[in-house]
C-alpha cells in the first residue's frame, strides 16, 4: 500500500524538484508506518485539543487562499475515522474560502501545537451544509457557551494526513497555557507574602510590647 499523503502531494513537478535536489530516492515507493487515510486515537486527541487551524482552498483562477479558523478547543470535531466537521462562524464577510470551496472542494488543513512543536497536515474534500441540513451534526459541532454566530457547517472527508517533524517550529504559548504554567509560582508567591505579612505583624506586636 502506498502512502496516500504523498500520492496526493508528489506531482511530476515535485518529483522533478526532488530529483534536482538528489532526494528522490527517499520517496520512491515510500511506505509509511501506518495508513494515512483514517484517523486513529492519536489524531483524534490531537485535533480535540486544538483551538485553531489553518485551511487552504484554491480559486477558479488557480490561486491558493489560506484562512485561519479559531474557536474553543475541540471546535473541529472528529466525527469518525474519515470525517471532520466544524461550524463556520461569521467573519469579515468576504467569503473567499466559501466561494472557493463551492467551486473546488479540495482543502488542506494545518493544525499546530506550538508548545510541543508538532503539526498535523490534512488533505480533505470540503462539503458545505446549511445549519438545518443535519440538526444532530449542528448540535455536535456547536460549542456550549460560544457566542459567535454560525453561518454554515463544513464537513470534511479525509483523503490523507501526515505528521511533520518539529524542525523550525518556534514554541509559542497562549495566555491560558502561560497562566497554568506559572500557577505554582503564583501559589508559592502568595504563600511567601502571607508568611512575610505574618512575620511583620509579630515583629510589630513584639516591638510594642517591649
Amino acid at each position: 500500500m502506498s502512502y496516500g499523503f504523498l500520492d496526493i502531494a508528489i506531482t511530476p513537478s515535485v518529483r522533478a524538484a526532488q530529483e534536482q535536489m538528489g532526494v528522490d530516492h527517499l520517496w520512491v515507493d515510500f511506505r509509511g508506518e501506518r495508513a494515512s487515510d483514517r484517523f486513529t486515537r492519536s489524531e483524534e486527541l490531537f485535533i480535540a485539543a486544538r483551538d485553531s487551524f489553518y485551511i487552504a482552498s484554491v480559486s477558479e483562477t488557480g490561486w491558493p487562499y489560506v484562512q485561519h479558523r479559531g474557536g474553543p478547543a475541540g471546535f473541529l470535531n472528529v466525527i469518525d475515522e474519515r470525517t471532520l466537521a466544524f461550524a463556520d462562524y461569521s467573519g469579515n464577510r468576504q467569503y473567499i474560502s466559501t466561494g472557493n470551496f463551492a467551486a473546488n472542494g479540495r482543502a488542506c488543513l494545518f493544525l499546530m501545537d506550538y508548545p510541543r512543536r508538532t503539526r498535523l497536515k490534512i488533505y480533505a474534500h470540503a462539503e458545505m451544509l446549511a445549519l438545518d441540513a443535519v440538526p444532530e451534526l449542528t448540535e455536535k459541532v456547536s460549542p456550549q457557551g460560544y457566542r459567535a454566530r454560525p453561518e454554515r457547517l463544513f464537513r470534511l472527508r479525509l483523503d490523507a494526513f501526515d505528521w511533520n517533524c518539529p524542525q523550525h517550529i518556534t514554541p509559542r504559548f497562549t495566555e491560558a497555557e502561560i497562566t497554568e504554567a506559572i500557577r505554582p509560582l503564583r501559589d508559592r508567591l502568595a504563600q511567601l507574602e502571607a508568611e512575610n505579612a505574618d512575620l511583620r505583624s509579630r515583629l510589630e506586636t513584639e516591638g510594642k510590647a517591649g
